[in-house]
């Protein structure tokens, strides 16, 4: 075999490697694409779900205060009763606003104090080290 011929033949087959990879990326990317596509059907799928589950969650509690209101409607008018729950709802709404306004002081302004002051010291520790060096 001449040393033409084995270039050649090396060539066709460098050329062959690089039609397969690029063959191969080719399926690859179209296997990502798939597999994306299942997943984000699947994601819209259980937020569909937990959407459902929430709306009812916020049925059942309707349905459970007006159970406890007609509970209380019992030993008082159904007006005094339903003024009753009113009352209660109203007081841990103000309680839970007053906690939830408490955390949100806490986490205000949300910088990363402990990362921030550990970057300062490595800044200060690598110039010291540079100043003496």
């Amino acid at each position: 075999m001449s040393t033409r011929e084995a270039e050649t033949g090396v060539g066709a087959a460098a050329k062959q490697v690089a039609e397969h990879a690029s063959a191969l990326a080719r399926l690859e990317l179209e296997l990502a694409g798939l597999e994306l596509k299942k997943k984000v059907a699947a994601l819209g799928v259980g937020a569909g779900l937990l959407i459902a589950a929430a709306v009812c969650g916020v049925f059942m509690l309707g349905f459970g205060l007006a159970a406890l209101a007609a509970g209380i409607a019992t030993a008082v008018a159904t007006w005094a009763a339903l003024l009753i729950v009113t009352g209660a709802l109203g007081l841990l709404a103000g309680l839970l606003g007053l906690f939830g306004l408490g955390r949100l002081r806490k986490g205000t302004p949300p910088l990363p104090e402990q990362a921030i002051a550990e970057a300062k010291k490595t800044t200060e520790a690598l110039r010291s080290s540079n100043g003496h060096g």
